[in-house]
């Protein structure tokens, strides 16, 4: 915050924050000298902090809020489920209406063939799951060898050690250390890494570090493939045209698993109910989380095809789950925001109307100096910041992602920075007359950016 707080009782909770409280990925002795912003409501695509600002939500809170704050059917169906069932596991040959029924439901609006749910806590531990999940597959088909698992550069696929080490970010690796068996390729990142090719060359050259990768650890040892349908905390990085259809044509070649990680693209954001419907992909497995209860309580899980299923189920015990795999009151939520989703044809909105509009509305900030590239999907964006249009050079040691971080917040607009990428993702209910605020705001954050590096 740049301001000193006037409401004592915000200094009161950032003395709590100093004195008890450690952030995720934070740096513990910024959050101590400077004080996190205290956020106290939400309504919307609107929170509220402790000052009485008003901040619209370009994040939905981590890529989650999807049907919006204050929706009062989700307090209610937690509600009664508490009241009914509070809690109860699904281990020892057990299970409760709530899980049932929201297998069934995701089933439904799941790709076809992907019929069974593995419920977890978070996406995080979806993934953790999946790593087991596939090792445990192959060794059920007699190939116990099939260990390695293919991810990508800069991806993101949660931050336990299995998370953190399936995702291709160095900096999560040399905190903790790595589980052995994963290994990584480019990132179809063509504004960043595509040099002098075009979109399309550099979409098949990335496309093709997969085969590379393939044969240069042998078919017979690569169990899955790993990939966010657009990476998100990586930078909303969407792929060429190019890039997927040829990943299909390589993964039909060869006998391993294609994962999708949904956690971000899932439950809508891309004007599909899934990343893997927008790009027309065939996942084995699809982990989930976020968008499935719009953030209101936590819940994740693992989408699991009928082939991988059929093995698993010959296959005897699977000895892996969480305390609150399929929790009661967290389905019950899940099923209430599916049914809000469908009911109010929340995702043919984000295909038809909003989200085209908030892809116009975004392309017309490349006029703006800083501006190098906008690219999006959907409820996803990305504002690429740079010194030089034309040879995309950056502000290189100027940290012009944050400055223009800062100048947002204290504008009234949450949008991420992740290096000098700026990045989106408001609430899926987002209206047209609210996306023309988020980018008017957006505009104005630019050109106050721009001002603090001229001078």
């Amino acid at each position: 915050m740049t301001t000193t707080p006037k409401n004592p009782q915000t200094l009161a909770w950032q003395a709590m924050s100093r004195d008890h409280h450690l952030a995720p990925f934070s740096d513990f002795q910024q959050v101590i000298d400077v004080g996190p912003r205290i956020i106290v409501k939400g309504q919307g695509v609107y929170v509220w902090d402790s000052e009485g600002n008003k901040i619209l939500d370009g994040m939905a809170g981590l890529w989650c809020a999807a049907i919006g704050y204050g929706r009062e059917e989700l307090a209610d169906a937690a509600s009664k489920q508490m009241k009914e069932l509070p809690f109860y596991n699904t281990f020892f040959m057990t299970a409760h209406p709530p899980v049932l029924e929201l297998a069934k439901a995701i089933a439904a609006i799941a790709p076809e063939g992907m019929n069974h749910v593995f419920f977890t806590g978070s996406g995080s531990e979806g993934n953790d799951t999946m790593l087991r999940m596939v090792r445990h597959y192959w060794a059920s088909r007699g190939q116990p060898q099939k260990q390695i698992i293919i991810s990508r550069i800069n991806g993101y696929h949660g931050s336990t050690v299995a998370g953190s080490s399936l995702g291709g970010m160095s900096y999560m690796h040399e905190q903790g250390g790595v589980v052995p068996g994963i290994v990584h390729i480019p990132q179809p990142y063509w504004f960043g890494e595509g040099g002098d090719m075009s979109a399309d060359e550099f979409g098949v050259w990335a496309a093709e570090q997969l085969e590379k990768k393939i044969l240069e650890v042998g078919e017979e040892n690569v169990a899955a493939f790993i990939a966010e349908p657009i990476q998100g905390a990586g930078g909303v990085i969407v792929p060429p045209e190019t890039y997927w259809p040829k990943i299909r044509e390589i993964l039909a070649k060869y006998d391993i698993l294609f994962v999708a990680d949904e956690v971000i693209c899932g439950f809508g954001r891309t004007g599909e109910w899934f990343g893997s419907d927008y790009y027309g992909l065939k996942p084995d497995l699809m982990t989930i989380a976020k968008g499935l209860t719009s953030g209101y309580i936590p819940m994740g899980g693992l989408i699991v095809s009928d082939k991988v299923t059929e093995v698993l189920k010959a296959a005897g015990d699977f000895n892996h789950g969480f305390t609150y795999s399929g929790h009661p009151v967290a389905a019950a939520v899940a099923l209430e925001n599916i049914r809000i989703l469908r009911e109010e044809k929340i995702v043919e909105q984000v295909r038809e109307e909003t989200g085209p509009y908030l892809q116009q509305r975004l392309r017309e900030l490349l006029d703006h100096p800083l501006v190098g590239e906008v690219r999006g999907v959907g409820m996803l964006g990305a504002i690429e910041l740079v010194r030089d249009k034309k040879t995309r050079a950056r502000y290189e040691g100027k940290g012009v992602g944050m400055l223009c971080r800062g100048h947002c917040f204290n504008n009234g607009l949450v949008m991420r920075a992740v290096g000098d990428t700026m990045i989106i993702a408001p609430p899926l209910v987002i209206s047209k007359a609210e996306i023309d605020e988020l980018v008017t705001k957006a505009r104005l954050c630019l050109d106050l950016t721009l001002k603090d590096l001229q001078a």
